[in-house]
């Protein structure tokens, strides 16, 4: 487990609070994140996310530009989060500024255009040149 995973703990599978495990035992929700900073529980990785909410941003604009391309992302990539969660500094990290960022997004809209493209060849399959002669 991760750190953010034992600050999460006392959730159960549902999502539902506990304070021990499926063994009856006291859960320890205390650990290190990878800068340095203690935890204990979910207090605790709130406070730590709210020290530095851009890291949480990118790391979430990351994770929806991925779903929203169908792909991993790659270094291409990288100016156009960060230029998301610039503009989303400005509104306060709002969720709808981050899908508004990545809907308009260059790689989104050529996806897209990609996407209608695809579905148009799909349907008429052969080329209206070729189709002419």
């Amino acid at each position: 487990m991760d750190p953010i995973g034992f600050a999460l703990e006392n959730f159960d599978a549902v999502g539902a609070w506990r304070t021990t495990s499926e063994t009856g035992e006291p859960l320890d929700t205390r650990d290190v994140l990878a800068d340095g900073e203690a935890i204990d529980g979910v207090a605790g990785l709130r406070r730590a996310l709210l020290k530095r909410p851009e890291v949480f941003v990118q790391t979430l604009t990351e994770k929806l530009l991925v779903y929203a391309l169908g792909r991993g992302l790659t270094a291409d990539d990288m100016p156009t989060v960060r230029r998301i969660v610039g503009d989303a500094r400005g509104q306060s990290y709002r969720f709808s500024s981050l899908v508004r960022g990545i809907v308009g997004s260059v790689p989104f809209q050529m996806r897209a255009a990609a996407a209608t493209r695809a579905a148009a060849a799909a349907r008429d399959p052969v080329p209206r040149a070729a189709s002419a002669q």
